[in-house]
């Protein structure tokens, strides 16, 4: 196991599909500060965080407020599945703002994610689940990508944190 430390001006992605642990292991580990969820950004603009149709939008704030964060030097994790178009501009940003990266990757068999999924509030639909696992990088895909570290988040252990 390895014990989790982070850089303050770290960019982190935590990358997984739905019901793999993400947003768990983010309240855990992080301030709520340092986290940027996707879904409340999907809340923020649409009183929803399970409104899809305003994704769009989320995304938007979202950027926003990581670039911001980034730009003032302050830990920024990525609370979102993190498996499709993002990952490039992500690391775009934190390059342009000189800071250094890790990827938390959630490679979780499809049963546990399942099953994990199903007992959640936000359930998504079992065939989207799938789909997003299917999505999952390798290790190797996220270093070659251009994470300046990449951890398997069955391997970390809780972060200790003055004051928590």
């Amino acid at each position: 196991m390895t014990a989790l430390t982070f850089s303050a001006d770290l960019l982190c992605a935590l990358i997984g599909p739905p019901g793999a642990g993400k947003s768990t292991f983010a309240r855990q580990h992080f301030k709520p500060t340092e986290i940027v969820s996707s879904d409340f950004c999907r809340a923020l603009v649409a009183d929803d965080e399970k409104d899809q149709s305003a994704t769009g939008d989320a995304f938007e704030v979202l950027h926003l407020i990581v670039d911001k964060r980034l730009a003032r030097g302050r830990l920024t994790v990525i609370d979102a599945t993190n498996l499709r178009d993002d990952r490039p501009w992500l690391l775009a940003r934190a390059r342009h703002w000189q800071r250094p990266t890790t990827a938390v990757l959630f490679d979780v068999p499809l049963a546990t994610v399942q099953a994990q999924n199903a007992g959640r509030d936000r359930v998504v639909p079992d065939h989207v689940v799938s789909e997003f696992h299917d999505l999952l990088p390798t290790v190797d895909q996220l270093r070659d990508e251009g994470w300046d570290t990449v951890h398997l988040s069955s391997t970390l252990t809780r972060r200790s944190r003055p004051g928590r």
